[in-house]
């Protein structure tokens, strides 16, 4: 692993590089997931799909294997997490035409209440950065860097359950969970993972608690 300073120099000189793209890219992250929440439907869910494609394949392709390939120092982990993100971003892409991802919030009360405030939260990254005193540069936004993007995408697919597309959701709960209490919070002070973390717990138990059931059905 890099030394924090480098770490973050490389977070920052990422989104110098890429400005203002971070603020088009969570503009219509938001604007769709608000669209979602209020009027579920064939578009929005196409909306959502694009989006999701477009946001992992930025994460895999521009941060891990062109801009910020550095961020793994010598180790060949940009690759794996690169052709990882790629990867989820080919499920969404490819349910563009399949169309068995339907996203809608859980019928459950606290299921539904709970995945309203991990999405606010989410939507949060940039203003917990801000109360950091992080730099614009360096702040962790949705759609342009993995983290929050990882967040959003595993929220994405628990509102689609059962019919999310498995592949996907494991992938993201490999990084989502591991990551931040192992490597981002302790060795790079990314407090913000911290709401990435949540999201993966929720996302497991909401995982879990579908294949109990799929299980009990059969």
């Amino acid at each position: 692993m890099i030394p924090a300073a480098q770490w973050w120099s490389i977070i920052e000189s990422y989104g110098l590089q890429i400005w203002p793209a971070q603020i088009v890219m969570y503009g219509v992250a938001l604007a769709i997931v608000v669209g979602l929440l209020l009027k579920s439907g064939s578009l929005f869910n196409a909306l959502t799909r694009a989006y999701m494609a477009l946001a992992f394949a930025w994460s895999g392709i521009l941060f891990f294997l062109v801009l910020a390939k550095d961020i793994t120092g010598d180790t060949p982990g940009h690759y794996i997490f690169g052709a990882a993100f790629i990867l989820v971003a080919l499920v969404f892409l490819l349910d563009l035409f399949r169309k068995s991802m339907d996203f809608k919030l859980p019928a459950a009360g606290w299921q539904r209440i709970l995945t309203l405030i991990l999405l606010i939260l989410v939507f949060c990254y940039p203003l917990v950065g801000l109360t950091l005193g992080r730099s614009m540069g360096s702040l962790i936004v949705p759609g342009t860097l993995p983290c929050p993007t990882t967040a959003l995408g595993l929220l994405l697919l628990t509102m689609a359950l059962p019919r999310a597309n498995k592949l996907a959701y494991i992938l993201l709960l490999a990084w989502a969970i591991p990551f931040p209490p192992a490597i981002q919070i302790p060795k790079y002070g990314v407090y913000e993972d911290s709401i990435m973390l949540a999201v993966g717990i929720f996302a497991l138990i909401l995982l879990i608690m579908n294949w109990r059931q799929t299980g009990k059905a059969t």
